[in-house]
This record gives C-alpha cells, structure tokens and sequence, in this order.
C-alpha cells in the first residue's frame, strides 16, 4: 500500500498595488490648458495656477505621485496658454487690431 501524498499548494501570486489614479486639480489643469487654446484664452493662466500648485502637492507628499506627469503637462500648455492669450491681448489693443476691426465695420 502507498501512502498518498498530498495535493500541491497552489502557486503563490503577488498582484502589485492598485494603481494610484492622478488627483483632480491635475487633470482638470491638463483639460482647461487644451481649452484655452479653442475656446477661453482666459482658461490659461487658471491652468497655469491649478498644475503649479498641483506640483507642490506631490513634492510636498500629499498628492498622489501619478499625478505628476499630468500636473507637468498642464503646467506646460497652460504656460503656452498665458504667452498666446498675451500676444493676442497685445496685438489686439496696440498693433492695429483695433483699427481693423473699425475699418470692418466701417465698410
């Protein structure tokens, strides 16, 4: 008579942490530098704003550290953003903007 032994143990798998997902002032950061450029110019510098201080959370630790790349992206467009909404103010009010805009109505 054999003795049986006993069934396997079954493998062991070690499943990473969840992912961590990247906060919310990131990504609205990220989404109203894209729309300064198609709707608002004004959406800018508040992008601008939101991804700077974004950067500080995750350096500071109290912000999730995925949130970095996007916060750094944000921070870029919306800093692109703010000189495009710059050049256009200043072409507008003092490189003739204004005058064609009166010699279109004029017509």
């Amino acid at each position: 008579m054999s003795v049986a032994s006993p069934p396997p143990q079954p493998p062991s798998y070690e499943y990473p942490p969840p992912q961590q997902s990247a906060s919310t002032n990131a990504i609205v950061s990220l989404v109203l530098g894209i729309l300064s450029f198609f709707c608002c110019p004004l959406f800018a510098p508040v992008a601008w704003f939101l991804a700077s201080q974004e950067l500080k959370a995750v350096q500071a630790g109290s912000s999730p550290p995925a949130s970095e790349g996007i916060a750094k992206a944000g921070l870029i467009v919306g800093i692109i953003g703010t000189v495009y909404m710059g050049l256009v103010f200043l072409w507008f009010f003092f490189l003739g903007g204004m005058a064609m805009l009166s010699a279109f109505a004029h017509q």
